[in-house]
């Protein structure tokens, strides 16, 4: 079995357990340590001693040997802003003469860069030096090589008890065996992740996500109004180019799938925009929102509320989503003196009816108790907001378990505005919960401006108002996941991540944190990040647990998340698809 090496910007580790290899692979085994401290430290001049500087120098391009050593030294090196090397293999090919190859990933301003470096290593009177040496980027979507996580405990989703001392084997992105040692043995010849003292468990999944909102007030004007320093329409075209930089955080934030249920028509296209991106969540997304009001907040050409006010109109929506290549229809059902339930309830049922035709779940933003048994009726199978006004009734319950409903309860979100408006009002910047340091550095600029935006916009009345409404909305969506939980209602994880002070990424915590608080023990809690989300999202057949042929999408985690779903802010590794990455290097990615 062979070990991995990872160096990220930090020192580069010893090689004591190679200590009993051959002379000649140890020298050139020592050889390439001191290369890479060298890329890692930025230090020029350590870099070019460990090559010759004579004839005997080439670099390998993808078409010939370039042998021009003045050209390679003459300049200044590109230095990467991570570097990460894994999987060297190494073999003496003559006396004095080693051949090795290993795995990099690098990144720069561009993106992330992975493939195979190659070096040859020759014996001199000078010591052993690398003589040639080449990289060739890998293709996207190329798998990596085989890997065993060993010695984790693991936690596989599923709800059933921890196993100690565990071992999962991946190969081509997918799990091929988890479970004991004596379950699942390591084959020889694969790299292997020593996580003894960590736990495994699948990744986490955030089933209700916004990537058209950007988490602070710019992308929600209709609450706080900033659009004279930040246009909409600009807003909305920067996320359209960079989605993933919130792509980032989250799988710098554990969480490997994402459920985006609204927003304009361009994120419909992220699950393909992602797919070889194993630095991006898996994404499904619903596309624009089915509204039963006729909501202001689109752009001149586009429209993320679709307003259906006739049953023709809902049948025509859902047409119109299924024919962009929405995964899910979500009903946006608001009411109000003016739009009362009943008004509204054939409209929802029709939505309904077309999107069961079209073979496509129904899910709901009812925060409601009559709106919400109203959905129920039309065949919602997924909530993505608790009910707030009154307590569940047992129609809702029997309704929900008729139906193999999924309720969404997303508790914090309301947090965010009143943290949002109370620094306006006070002219103080509210603070990140970041643990990992995995949000951008332009989305923290954005909250720190909080501070400087003029705090009349907040009146103090509507302060008080949104800080009693928040004590109430508290205590009545606790109580009723209580008592979900109490009927055996299945729960999903997800944050409304992109709403203000909803952060994409690292907000899981807080909502995690907050489902245990509310009676969820945090078992519980995991099977609803994981497994339940994934039901959620209509991908479990794929992710949400660990078990032979599910995607290798998994967390590595420094304490116990049964004991306190906190712990899920100590990552030590996130694996996406296979490939494992450090969270020092995933943090990196951040700055």
């Amino acid at each position: 079995m062979k070990k991995t090496l990872l160096c990220m910007l930090l020192p580069v580790i010893t090689w004591s357990l190679f200590a009993d290899e051959a002379p000649d692979l140890r020298a050139a085994r020592g050889l390439f340590e001191k290369n890479l401290d060298a890329i890692v430290r930025h230090d020029r001049d350590a870099y070019a001693a460990t090559y010759v500087h004579d004839s005997r120098f080439a670099v390998a391009t993808q078409s010939r040997l370039d042998r021009d050593a003045a050209s390679f030294f003459g300049g200044e090196p590109g230095w990467p802003d991570t570097f990460e090397a894994t999987d060297l293999d190494l073999v003496r090919v003559a006396p004095g003469v080693v051949y090795g190859t290993y795995r990099y990933r690098i990144t720069y301003e561009d993106g992330e860069h992975a493939g195979i470096a190659q070096r040859l290593f020759i014996e001199t009177s000078g010591g052993w030096k690398i003589a040639v040496t080449g990289a060739v980027d890998s293709p996207p979507g190329t798998p990596p090589p085989p890997r065993a996580i060993v010695g984790a405990t693991l936690v596989d989703g599923r709800g059933g008890a921890p196993v100690a001392n565990a071992n999962v084997v991946i190969r081509s992105g997918r799990i091929d065996c988890a479970g004991t040692a004596a379950q699942c043995p390591v084959p020889e010849g694969i790299e292997v992740t020593d996580a003894k003292g960590m736990w495994l468990t699948p990744g986490l999944i955030d089933a209700h996500v916004h990537f058209s909102q950007t988490g602070w007030a710019d992308g929600r004007p209709d609450a706080l109004d900033v659009r004279a320093s930040h246009p909409y329409e600009r807003v909305e075209a920067e996320l359209e180019a960079h989605p993933e930089r919130y792509a980032r955080s989250y799988i710098c934030s554990g969480v490997t799938s994402v459920f985006d249920v609204g927003g304009y028509p361009w994120t419909l296209r992220l699950a393909e925009r992602f797919k070889s991106d194993t630095l991006a969540p898996r994404v499904v997304a619903a596309g624009p929102l089915l509204s039963t009001l006729d909501h202001w907040l689109n752009l001149a050409a586009e429209r993320q509320f679709i307003a259906i006010t006739t049953e023709e109109t809902a049948q025509l929506g859902v047409r119109y989503l299924v024919s962009k290549g929405a995964k899910a229809i979500k009903v946006w059902y608001i009411v109000s003196p003016d739009l009362p339930v009943e008004k509204n309830a054939a409209v929802v049922a029709a939505a309904g009816d077309e999107a069961q035709r079209a073979r496509l779940p129904l899910i709901v933003h009812a925060t409601g108790l009559a709106e919400a048994k109203a959905s129920l009726r039309a065949g919602a199978k997924v909530f993505v907001h608790s009910v707030e006004d009154l307590p569940l009734d047992q129609e809702f319950l029997d309704l929900a378990k008729q139906n193999g409903t999924i309720v969404i309860p997303t508790l914090t979100v309301i947090d965010g505005y009143v943290r949002m408006f109370r620094g306006v009002a006070d002219r103080k910047a509210p603070s990140v919960d970041d643990p990992n340091h995995c949000v951008d550095r332009a989305t923290l600029a954005r909250v720190a401006e909080t501070a400087t935006v003029d705090a009349s916009l907040v009146k103090a009345e509507n302060l008080a108002r949104r800080e009693a409404r928040q004590a109430r909305f508290n205590k009545v969506t606790r109580e009723n996941l209580a008592t979900l939980v109490r009927a055996g209602i299945p729960i999903a994880t997800g944050t409304d991540a992109g709403n203000p002070l909803t952060l994409h990424g690292p907000a899981i915590y807080a909502e995690m944190e907050a489902m245990q608080a509310s009676g969820m023990t945090p078992m519980q809690v995991i099977v609803a990040s994981t497994a339940t989300a994934s039901r959620a999202m209509g991908t479990d057949a794929e992710t949400g647990t660990i078990e032979k042929g599910k995607a290798a999408d998994l967390v590595l985690l420094g304490a116990d998340p049964t004991k306190d779903v906190s712990n899920f802010r100590r990552i030590r590794f996130v694996v996406r698809a296979g490939e494992i990455r450090d969270i020092a290097y995933l943090s990196k990615l951040a700055e």
